[in-house]
């Protein structure tokens, strides 16, 4: 295994691999693919506060670094030591870009060693924050997988009721016009006028004709 393949296996796995980095370096997080090496071990836990959401998706990385308690001044180090190699030509070699910022750093009195430990304090602490959101993320993936089949359920109980009714209503109707039938065959027996005479002169019943043709 190269020594670049190698960054995969360092510090628990939270550094990311680029297929085409040269030997000895990490993917810069530009080109980061976002995933951790899958033999990442077990997350400790690295900060003393909660850390800052990421509202929409953006991250407050100065929020997140705070509450890991990483100091401003070990911050802006590594930011000097990543505006002294991106002033650096690309096609400089790699060991040459080493030995100019070393140098550059030394003479600005910054230790090396410190800048390294606050890199990967500040990649310990991102790769907690994607952790800890990832399970805060499953955590409401499984509450909302819970209530959708909870609402899911009571759809289609609705639905059943919905289906019985109807058909309740269709056999009903059904039952009761057979009924008519039978009935209406013995006052046909009698005849039409019989009927309608009847109708009109008692207090019971109702003409349903006598409503057709108001307005």
């Amino acid at each position: 295994m190269s020594e670049g393949r190698g960054w995969g296996s360092t510090v628990l796995g939270w550094f990311i691999v680029r297929e085409d980095a040269p030997a000895g370096e990490a993917a810069p997080a530009t080109e980061a693919s976002g995933e951790a090496a899958t033999n990442a071990g077990p997350m400790p836990n690295v900060f003393s506060t909660e850390p800052p959401a990421a509202t929409g998706g953006k991250v407050d990385f100065n929020g997140v670094f705070d509450a890991a308690g990483i100091g401003r001044e070990d911050r802006d180090r590594i930011s000097k030591a990543d505006e002294l190699l991106g002033s650096l030509p690309a096609e400089t070699p790699v060991a040459v870009r080493k030995q100019i910022v070393e140098a550059s750093l030394k003479a600005f009195g910054v230790p090396i060693d410190k800048i390294i430990e606050t890199g990967v304090e500040e990649i310990q602490a991102l790769e907690g924050y994607i952790r800890s959101g990832a399970a805060d993320t499953q955590k409401v993936l499984e509450e909302s997988t819970r209530r959708v089949q909870q609402y899911e359920d009571e759809i289609r109980n609705i639905r059943t009721v919905m289906e019985q009714r109807v058909q309740e209503q269709q056999a009903v109707s059904a039952a009761c016009n057979a009924r008519k039938l039978d009935v209406q065959r013995i006052l046909e027996f009698f005849g039409q006028e019989a009927v309608a005479r009847v109708v009109r002169e008692s207090p019971k019943l109702h003409d349903p004709s006598a409503g057709q043709g108001a307005t």
